[in-house]
């Protein structure tokens, strides 16, 4: 078994600190010594905005830990590339949505604040000097860090002014054949106004001095970089020094050789900039008859939204940004001048393009259980409930699920759900084998799925060629559930199987974000699951749902009472525990709900990868509630909700986070851990990121974050843990 997991940072799951709690092993220790009745919780305004922090500024700062991970030397490096590049993708969705979302607020006039009771405007200026400030820290770990320790390992990244004669001789050849074709100069007259400039596309500026083929005077003009062509091009090792890889960006080849676009003319000056515009979709469901077409429609004009960020090298005059802010309607607080770049995102094909595994993390190979190797899957799964957690354990038995499925004679029907997949997935693959066969195959395919519209309208067509029923959900919410369910014909009577997961059906992303899949033949959970895709797939009142929570129905009350019963019995002097694991937490309810359970005196423990609004460690409101945020190899994407019971435990999973989207506007589900081993099994691996002291941030009460240390004792990595726990069986 080949993985990167070192002593030093991964344990057995043995090994970790223990202690007894339900007759079973907790390897954390925070229980009070004597739990005593608590007296009754003082009268406190828990809507008091003190209490919440901001959103957009919490999503900021989970951006910036993504950012820290550049500068984490146990990441290999092009890892740690791969960090800044995730970093610069990230901004560029915070500015097209969350930016953009506050700039639309004001300007309607809407002075609507969240909980924690910031005006639009007050949060925009923050914004803005957080962001100045990380992105010119992310440009200055490229240049003085990344870049010199990439040369140092044979990988450069040739500036102009480094070219030899011979690879100038290379890039002269290489403009004229392939981008001198494809590229149009834009000069700037009457007859020729300011172009419109697609989302977040490269383009120049250009100071011309001279007289064109028609007598007109010099000006400026526009040049926008072939969307077609790679940003980044290797060079070939002829051309490089011995030893090295190299590269050159299209930016410098089009610097290099502007004056030829305009033959006969001088170019003072040729500066890239980038505009990032306002990408969200809103279909307004009172005006729309055909979602799939509206969205079409909608995916054009996303590209020319209104700006909201503009980014130009640093050399660029005054008089040239002044220009181009006034063509957008921009201020000063959204210019960005950048050392480097403006589209660094595009320097993601290098981790694809370089063969060096020792600059990576090493390889490892999910395991697959042992119960699914052997005969039929439904045999397997018709025997005990089997959970598997990615990317440590493998996705390919949903894929093979499906596949035996679609050849099995004795399946009649299958329903699915369909978020984030993509058309040429190896799911959408069976689905599409089913329904050629004439099975009954029936998918909610989600087409507002953010940024995957287009490949969701794709997928969508391909299936209803093969014969399925696509649905597009329900117009006024987004269907976020992760369902699969199987019906089959066994010994003259129809079994139901049932797939639910905290994570899109996406063979890729399962190797990279961390979720967990129950495969299961329970008849309580099986026959929910089909009442909810017939609630989905038909009409009529909300279907009574026995042992699933269900949003935008069912899931936000019943968290808010699990939450308050841990108060209630804390408050009778029995042990209470919470520990919350998502993506985020921002629903003020939510949040209120653990504040009176934390004076309760209910231990709370959350690992919240990002946004939070909630402010732990206040006095007589949230000491006893600890928020932590793990960031590392694998992109946490569980959501695992936990409640001690008083020894009665619960664990649930489910395709929500705590926000306000996900409990009213979207439907979801969170199932139970029926299987007590199961449930165990996901309680201590909750456990091990409540003891995480490598990749482990903890929140403080100012919104802030702090690394933990591992100091002298054992260093302790949750992922390498489970890595090690689970990868390393296969």
């Amino acid at each position: 078994m080949d993985d990167h997991v070192t002593p030093s940072t991964a344990l057995s799951l043995n090994e970790l600190p223990n202690v007894e709690i339900d007759g079973l092993p907790l390897r954390i220790n925070r229980t009070p010594n004597g739990v005593h009745a608590k007296d009754a919780i003082s009268e406190t305004d828990l809507d008091d905005p003190q209490l919440y922090l901001n959103r957009e500024l919490s999503h900021l700062q989970f951006n910036i830990r993504v950012l820290e991970q550049a500068l984490d030397d146990a990441h290999p490096l092009l890892n740690r590339l791969m960090f800044l590049l995730i970093f610069s993708s990230n901004m560029d969705e915070f500015f097209e949505i969350r930016v953009a979302g506050l700039k639309h607020q004001m300007a309607m006039g809407d002075d609507t604040t969240a909980a924690d009771g910031r005006l639009p405007k007050a949060v925009l200026a923050e914004i803005s000097d957080i962001a100045h400030q990380q992105i010119a820290r992310q440009y200055k770990i490229l240049n003085d860090t990344l870049l010199p320790a990439l040369e140092q390992q044979g990988l450069r990244f040739r500036r102009r002014a480094q070219w030899t004669e011979a690879q100038k001789q290379w890039v002269h050849e290489r403009f004229n054949n392939e981008i001198m074709p494809v590229i149009s100069p834009i000069g700037l007259d009457p007859s020729h106004p300011f172009p419109r400039l697609v989302n977040k596309s490269l383009n120049f500026i250009v100071e011309l001095e001279g007289k064109d083929a028609f007598g007109r005077a010099g000006g400026m003009a526009i040049l926008p970089a072939p969307r077609s062509l790679p940003r980044l091009m290797a060079l070939p090792k002829a051309l490089c020094a011995e030893g090295y890889s190299e590269y050159i960006f299209l930016s410098s080849m089009i610097h290099a050789h502007a004056e030829e676009l305009f033959p006969g003319m001088r170019v003072r000056g040729c500066y890239q900039f980038r505009l990032t515009r306002n990408a969200d979709m809103t279909v307004d469901p009172e005006e729309v008859s055909d979602l799939a077409s509206a969205l079409r429609g909608e995916l054009l004009a996303r590209r020319y939204g209104r700006g909201v960020r503009l980014e130009v090298a640093d050399n660029c005059p005054d008089d040239l940004t002044n220009f181009l802010m006034r063509q957008y309607e921009l201020d000063a607080e959204d210019l960005y001048r950048v050392e480097g770049p403006v589209n660094l995102t595009r320097m993601m094909s290098v981790l694809g393009d370089v063969d060096r595994p020792e600059l990576v993390y090493r390889p490892y190979t999910p395991s697959v259980p042992k119960t699914l190797k052997i005969g039929s899957m439904f045999d397997s799964i018709a025997r005990n409930d089997v959970l598997l957690h990615h990317p440590f354990q493998s996705f390919s038995p949903i894929e093979e699920l499906l596949r035996e499925a679609a050849r099995d004679p004795n399946v009649l029907a299958i329903k699915q759900t369909l978020y984030r997949t993509g058309a040429e997935s190896p799911i959408v693959s069976a689905l599409v084998d089913a329904a050629s066969q004439g099975k009954e195959v029936t998918v909610v395919i989600e087409l507002r799925a953010r940024f995957d519209e287009a490949d969701n309208l794709q997928l969508a067509s391909r299936l209803q060629e093969a014969g399925a029923i696509v649905i597009y959900g329900i117009m006024a919410y987004k269907t976020h559930a992760k369902m699969l369910h199987i019906v089959r014909r066994e010994k003259g009577e129809l079994r139901h199987y049932a797939h639910m997961g905290t994570g899109n059906y996406h063979s890729k992303t399962a190797k990279l974000y961390t979720d967990y899949s129950l495969l299961t033949a329970n008849k309580a959970l099986c026959a929910d699951v089909h009442k909810v895709f017939q609630q989905l797939s038909g009409m009529g009142r909300a279907r009574k749902i026995d042992t699933l929570l269900h949003a935008p129905f069912t899931l936000h009350e019943r968290l808010v009472e699990m939450i308050d019963r841990e108060a209630q019995l804390a408050q009778k002097g029995k042990r209470g525990h919470i520990i919350i694991k998502c993506n985020s937490l921002t629903e003020p309810k939510l949040i209120k709900a653990l504040y009176r359970a934390s004076q309760a005196g209910v231990e709370c423990d959350l690992i919240i990868r990002g946004m939070c609004c909630l402010r732990p460690n206040l006095p007589g409101i949230s000491e006893n509630i600890r928020v932590r945020s793990i960031i590392g190899r694998f992109l946490e994407h569980t959501r695992v909700f936990h409640f001690h019971n008083d020894g009665k435990s619960e664990t649930w999973c489910s395709s929500a986070d705590f926000m306000s989207r996900n409990m009213f506007h979207r439907v979801e589900t969170c199932f139970p851990l029926l299987d007590k081993k199961l449930a165990t099994r996901v309680r201590k691996d909750l456990e091990t990121y409540l003891v995480d002291n490598c990749q482990s941030w903890l929140l403080q009460s100012d919104g802030s974050y702090r690394l933990q240390d591992p100091g002298d004792g054992d260093a302790i990595s949750a992922q390498e843990t489970l890595l090690y726990a689970f990868a390393s069986k296969s």
